[in-house]
């Protein structure tokens, strides 16, 4: 027990540098899910037949197809018929990013259709075009009632993380690996390992419910009982 402990106390700085690569993979997958997304979903709900199908293809297409394959896909095969010569923690931050927008902009779109079709009329009405309708109506609320969605899609993108070891990410379940390997204790190095997901993962979902909060109106959204 006490050899235990004392392995996770000297291996956990090591592991915890893993876990800044990971924060870096979370951050630049969901901003690049978020930057394609979102148009992704103004495509669906306003777009015509043809932009929406296409857009219907690129979500079906991310979403059926298992997060491993998809690296080994576009990492060593893509890329590389491509010529682009990139880093594993960029292709990672690509791939996951890629398939973030197709969950993403489903998020997204259903919280543009949660909204009454008579805000977009009334803005219409009132003369604006249907961009900015959507730019200064629509998206403003889209994103507030986004927040419970995009927050499990962070869990989602944590936990896929973990096998970006397959393209030789130096992340925390490789840090893990390499321990494990070399002390031939792997139980309390994994454990050690599952305890920092859980951390992240508990971390990155408060602060969302904290963002969610602060934005959040009174009132809006809110089922009223009856009286």
């Amino acid at each position: 027990m006490t050899e235990n402990l004392l392995l996770i106390y000297q291996s956990l700085p090591y592991l915890l540098k893993g876990s800044i690569v990971t924060l870096k993979l979370i951050g630049g997958a969901l901003g690049l899910g978020f930057i394609i997304g979102i148009p992704m979903a103004i495509g669906q709900v306003y777009g015509n037949k043809y932009i929406a199908g296409l857009i219907s293809f690129y979500v079906w297409f991310f979403r059926g197809i298992p997060v491993l394959v998809l690296l080994f896909l576009f990492y060593f095969g893509l890329f590389m018929f491509l010529g682009f010569n990139l880093t594993a923690l960029t292709a990672a931050i690509l791939v996951l990013g890629f398939r973030s927008a197709a969950y993403q902009s489903q998020i997204f779109r259903g919280s543009i259709q949660s909204i009454g079709e008579g805000q977009m009329l009334a803005a219409r009405s009132l003369g604006m075009s249907k961009i900015q309708a959507i730019w200064n109506i629509i998206l403003p609320q889209t994103l507030r009632i986004s927040i419970p969605g995009w927050s499990n899609e962070y869990s989602i993108i944590l936990k896929d993380s973990a096998v970006t070891y397959a393209i030789g990410l130096i992340e925390i379940i490789t840090r893990g690996s390499f321990i494990a390997v070399r002390t031939y204790k792997p139980m309390p190095i994994y454990l050690t390992c599952a305890a920092i997901f859980l951390i992240l993962t508990y971390g990155g979902v408060k602060v969302l419910d904290l963002l969610e909060n602060k934005v959040k109106i009174p009132g809006y959204g809110e089922r009223r009982g009856e009286i």
